[in-house]
Formats: structure tokens, sequence, C-alpha cells
């Protein structure tokens, strides 16, 4: 969108936001920013206390993974 990488999320109430492919944080740099996008959802995982769910996207697939909460990911906060 406008020459930015990202993926474009469109909600049940027909209303969008366009998420950038920010990369994620690591412990001393950031990685895979303009190529690759990992959002936090807010479900947290029943099976590992400690984990989180995030929507990844990159040039070829987008879906749904638990990954640890302590780990550099976008938050991008919408109201209802």
């Amino acid at each position: 969108m406008n020459g930015v990488y990202g993926y474009k999320v469109t909600g049940p109430n027909g209303k969008s936001i366009f998420l950038p492919a920010a990369g994620y944080r690591g412990v001393t740099s950031l990685g895979d920013a303009g190529s690759r996008g990992l959002y936090w959802t807010r479900t947290l995982s029943t099976r590992l206390p400690y984990s989180a769910y995030h929507l990844y996207f990159n040039s070829g697939d987008v879906d749904w993974a638990i990954y640890d909460r302590y780990s550099g990911r976008s938050v991008r906060p919408v109201r209802r």
C-alpha cells in the first residue's frame, strides 16, 4: 500500500486496517523489517501460560502461531 509492503485485514463490519511488514525485535536488533510482519493478538495460549498467538505474514504466507510473550512483536491497537 503506497509503496509499503504489508497486509490488509478486513473485519466482519467491513472496516479494515493495514499492517505494515514491521519485522520483529530480537535481543539486540530488528529483523525482517520490510519483508515480514508479526503482530500480537489478544489471545493467550491455554497450553503454554507464557505464550500467546500472533499473526504473521510474508510474501507467500499468512497464518497464526503461538510464540513466547517476551518476544518482540508489533501491536496494532483497534477500538471496537
